[in-house]
């Protein structure tokens, strides 16, 4: 699909639901995701795929993976039907090009098109850049998410 960014420019959003594809993301997952090696993305994201996860890219134009969102469709009695994004992130190089906003906006419309009432994510306390972001684009902070490790 076809979406404008900032200046006019073109970008190409599209699913990333292979190796190849998934890959070639790897250089802007990596920006949100530094705990993982790129083997080790594309095994979990591989199976998570095979789970229902959804992974997107956006492209600039001349090809080159400038976004990433992984998201999946979920129902809970607080929400209700919703598109939760588990990743969003936008290559540092090019922030503040649209290609963030464009992405969000995609996703918010992916949303609607499925059924859902509600487009919900988590985000890091210490990425207050993408909170701002976030709040530019009227999504508002609705709750704490608590979490604890488990011992295995």
């Amino acid at each position: 699909m076809a979406a404008a960014v900032s200046g006019g420019t073109a970008a190409d959003i599209r699913a990333a639901g292979d190796e190849a594809a998934l890959r070639a993301a790897w250089p802007v997952v990596v920006q949100l995701r530094p705990h993982l090696d790129e083997h080790a993305f594309v095994a979990q994201a591989l199976r998570q795929l095979a789970e229902g996860w959804q992974a997107t890219v956006l492209y600039d134009a001349r090809g080159i993976p400038r976004a990433f969102a992984g998201w999946r469709v979920q129902e809970m009695l607080a929400h209700g039907r919703f598109l939760y994004v588990d990743d969003l992130v936008t290559d540092a190089t090019t922030r503040s090009s649209g290609h963030g906003k464009a992405l969000l906006d995609w996703l918010k419309d992916q949303a609607r098109a499925l059924g859902c009432a509600s487009l919900q994510l988590d985000s890091g306390t210490q990425r207050t850049d993408a909170h701002a972001f976030y709040l530019r684009e009227r999504l508002r902070i609705t709750s704490f998410h608590f979490g604890i490790p488990l011992d295995r």
